[in-house]
Formats: structure tokens, C-alpha cells, sequence
């Protein structure tokens, strides 16, 4: 009876001891607290880029242009004046008039909203679509293959001649623009993604999530995708300024946003004709798309290097 007692009492010490309310909501607060300190980690490493403050800043401020708009733009973007087409820069017109006697800096603070929106809705299919398919090939063992030829075909096919292509057939409009961009640019968001997964699925605590029987959706939802998110937030921070120089060259050739509606892009087109009489018809708007892509590019070299573990030291 000794000895069964004393065997009993092993096996119930050996038992896994279930923790508490209490200890279940001091490991939570603990998890809380690394995720701030986290946060404010990779806040500290960004703000020492002088470069990438300076892109934020020009970010938000873009951003709060395309958001107030027609509110804060000194004249009607559509209204035209003859006779005042092609004047000079001056009090009344900060940058001028177009052919038409549009105001051209009204102009670029609405166009700012066809720019802005095509970038945003083009990344946000691209990560979906791109962030799915490397997710499920570099999980998914049997489909990698598929998938990675799949994508081999895609990215061998010349990207901007398959934007005009699909364009020409359906349309030219500002929705069928941030389609095809989304939709023809997620190959690399796919294949950075996979690589990721690759490297991440062989790790300990993903073997031990397997062996304790977590289902694979949800290794990939609650450990997989969270290690991958830096990655993806700099891909769709880079690919922002990508996705405005394809809509502005779009735009130029006439198969993005459609007149009255302003973008950078047709505004170039439209002031070519009158380049040595009223360079300001090209130059302001081409500044715009200048400053704007070159914005994205420091805030996203900026989040790379602040959420890079591999730079932390530097």
C-alpha cells in the first residue's frame, strides 16, 4: 500500500500542473508587456533615420491632402477659364493654369486621391493574394511546386505589356487600373512570403505545435504570419510607390483615370504639348509624383532597417 501510494503521489507530481486565472492573466500581461516593448523598440531604431522621419512626414502630409481635397484646394479643379490659360505662376494661382485655365495646384491636391487610392487598393490585393499563395506553398509541402511554377509563368510574362493588355480590353477606368496592378504584381509579395515560411516551419516551436496537434491553419495564423509581418509591412510600404509610378504612366498614355478627374499622370500628358511656353504644366505635376514615390521609398528603407533583427546592432 506504501509503495502504491508513493507510485500515486510521483505520477500526480509528474502531472502537468494547470495554471490559474490568476497566473493565465500574469503570463497575458507579461506577453503585453514584451509587445510594447517591441513596439517602442522599433519606434527608437526609426526615428534615428533622419531620412525615413523625413518620408513619414511627407506621407502624412500627402495623406492629409488626399483626405481634406477639394476643401483645402484654392480653386474648383474642373473649373475652366480660357482666358486665363497658360498663365504663369502667380498670387492668384500659386502654380499656374493649364491649357483649359485649370488651376494646377488644385489639380495635384485632388489627383493626390487618385494616386493614393490606386496605391493603397492595389497593395492591399497584391498582400492578399501574394501573402495566400506563399503562405499555402511554403507550408503545404505538395503544393509548393504547383504554386511556385505557377508564379514562375506569371513573373516570365512581361508585367507592364500585360497591364496594357488587360486595360485595352476592359476599359480604361481608375477601378480596372487598381485591379490589374493589385492583380499583376503579387508574384514577388508570394515568393518572399514563402521564403519565409520555408525558413520559419522547420523551428522548434513550430515542431511542437505539430506534435501537440494544432491544426495547420492555425500554426500559420497564430505563429508563421506573425513572424513573417515585418517583411510583408516593408514589401507594401516599397510597393506603394511602385504602384503610383505604373498608375501616373497609365494615366500618361490616357488608360488610367478618366477626365474631369485629375492625376498626376494625365496632367503630364496634357501640359507635354505646351512644354516651352508652360513648363510649369509638367514640372509641378512631375515633382509631385518625384516627391511622393520618394517618400515611400525612405519610410519603407526606414521600417526595413528599424524591423530587421539583423540590423539591430548597427
Amino acid at each position: 500500500m506504501g509503495e502504491q501510494h508513493r507510485r500515486g503521489t510521483d505520477g500526480d507530481g509528474m502531472r502537468e500542473r494547470k495554471p490559474d486565472m490568476g497566473e493565465q492573466g500574469k503570463i497575458q500581461s507579461e506577453s503585453n508587456t514584451i509587445h510594447v516593448g517591441e513596439v517602442t523598440r522599433v519606434w527608437r531604431m526609426f526615428r534615428r533615420n533622419r531620412l525615413a522621419l523625413v518620408g513619414l512626414a511627407i506621407v502624412l502630409l500627402i495623406c492629409l491632402l488626399a483626405v481634406l481635397g477639394p476643401r483645402i484646394a484654392p480653386h474648383d479643379y474642373a473649373e475652366q477659364n480660357v482666358r486665363n490659360a497658360v498663365h504663369a505662376p502667380d498670387a492668384e494661382n500659386r502654380l499656374g493654369t493649364d491649357q483649359w485655365g485649370r488651376d494646377i495646384l488644385s489639380r495635384i491636391i485632388v489627383g493626390s486621391r487618385v494616386s493614393l487610392s490606386v496605391g493603397l487598393v492595389s497593395v492591399l490585393i497584391l498582400i492578399t493574394v501574394g501573402v495566400a499563395i506563399g503562405a499555402i506553398s511554403g507550408y503545404n509541402r505538395r503544393l509548393d511546386g504547383p504554386l511556385m511554377r505557377f508564379v514562375d509563368i506569371m513573373m516570365s510574362i512581361p508585367g507592364f505589356f500585360l497591364l496594357l493588355t488587360i486595360v485595352a480590353l476592359f476599359g480604361p477606368s481608375l477601378f480596372n487600373t487598381m485591379l490589374v496592378i493589385g492583380l499583376t504584381s503579387w508574384m514577388g509579395t508570394a515568393r518572399l512570403v514563402r521564403g519565409q515560411f520555408l525558413s520559419l516551419r522547420e523551428k522548434e516551436f513550430i515542431e511542437a505545435a505539430r506534435c501537440l496537434g494544432v491544426p495547420g491553419w492555425r500554426i500559420i495564423a497564430r505563429h508563421l504570419l506573425p513572424n513573417t509581418l515585418a517583411v510583408i509591412i516593408v514589401q507594401a510600404t516599397l510597393f506603394m510607390s511602385q504602384a503610383i509610378l505604373i498608375e501616373s504612366s497609365l494615366s500618361y498614355l490616357g488608360l488610367g483615370a478618366q477626365p474631369p478627374m485629375p492625376s498626376w499622370g494625365g496632367m503630364l500628358n496634357q501640359g507635354r504639348d505646351y512644354m516651352r511656353q508652360a513648363p510649369w504644366g509638367t514640372i509641378f505635376p512631375g515633382l509631385a509624383i518625384f516627391i511622393t514615390v520618394m517618400a515611400f521609398n525612405l519610410l519603407g528603407d526606414g521600417l526595413r532597417d528599424a524591423l530587421d533583427p539583423h540590423l539591430r546592432g548597427r
